[in-house]
């Protein structure tokens, strides 16, 4: 059976196809386009003209690659930018009209249950864990053992939404890191009474921002690893440490010359760098590890 994949986050539209056969996958074509769904008004809740015109052309692009694959399953699912816009739902019917593609816009709650589906497929999870997965709109984080889902959540404090917000500065300022850490405390106390409990061995980030940090020290390192074919990567704490550091003190010039950035995370992953380092600063965890598998990857197991 041949299944497409799309998840329709607030900076990137992804597709997959994939063909299955019992338990096994093969994964016969991706790609992933820079939309920017969030861009401009996403503390508004509004989709503007602009990006609501890229996503449904992505879409109309989408639909002719999975017709020429002849997929017999489709699942689109759509994240923060879309349940929480407006014009959320006229952006869902304006793809149907036009692509014949159905969007389904999942909670929160659905998507860190896909997030962790993924992740566990890719064989990240080997000890008490707590999972974060940086969007543009939201950040989810999973709390699990090598067996189960323990608790999860999700916060609308994405990278595109806080950068438009509090990021206004270039090399960021004292004063924007400071509003921001100030934010997100204010929305994560429940996650680090969680994490005071349980007291997770080991932050598995999932694919996006992390990527990023994986590629850097990559090339930092000069290893052979091709974080594409790769299903998980484990990060030298200290190396990671010394890369955000150098994100977090750098101007966009100087990240947009950096080896290992796409254009689309210039900015956004020195947030991203922010509060990854809160994150393991309250939550004491001194192992991170990348999962490139995330929640594309869940909705394909949901599928099959």
């Amino acid at each position: 059976m041949r299944v497409a994949v799309i998840d329709l986050g607030t900076n990137t539209f992804h597709l997959l196809i994939a063909e299955t056969a019992g338990k096994e996958l093969e994964i016969l074509y991706k790609t992933n386009v820079p939309v920017k769904l969030g861009e401009g008004k996403i503390n508004d809740n509004i989709i503007i003209p602009a990006a609501f015109e890229r996503g449904v052309n992505c879409l109309q692009d989408f639909s002719h690659t999975i017709a020429k694959y002849k997929a017999n399953k489709v699942r689109a699912t759509a994240t923060s930018a879309v349940r929480s816009a407006e014009n959320g739902q006229d952006f869902v019917k304006a793809v149907k009209e036009q692509t014949g593609i159905t969007i389904e816009a999942i909670s929160g709650d659905e998507e860190a249950e896909l997030i962790y589906q993924g992740v566990k497929l890719s064989g990240a999870i080997t000890d008490l864990s707590l999972i974060m997965d940086i969007g543009g709109g939201s950040v989810e984080f999973i709390l699990c053992d090598t067996e189960k889902l323990i608790w999860k959540k999700s916060y609308n404090i994405g990278a595109a939404r806080l950068m438009q917000q509090f990021f206004k500065s270039d090399p960021i300022s004292d004063e924007d890191k400071n509003a921001i850490l100030f934010h997100v405390q204010n929305q994560l106390k429940d996650l680090f009474d969680i994490c005071e409990k349980y007291q997770p061995k080991v932050l598995i980030g999932s694919a996006g921002a992390f990527e990023t940090f994986a590629e850097l020290m990559i090339r930092k390192n000069n290893l052979k690893t091709d974080i594409s074919k790769a299903k998980t990567f484990g990060f030298s704490f200290d190396d990671y440490i010394e890369i955000a550091g150098k994100l977090l003190n750098s101007t966009h010039q100087e990240r947009s010359a950096m080896p290992g950035i796409i254009p689309l995370r210039v900015d956004m992953i020195v947030i991203a760098a922010l509060i990854t380092n809160y994150v393991l600063g309250r939550s004491k965890i001194n192992r991170l590890t990348l999962s490139t598998y995330d929640l594309k990857m869940g909705v394909l197991a949901s599928l099959t």
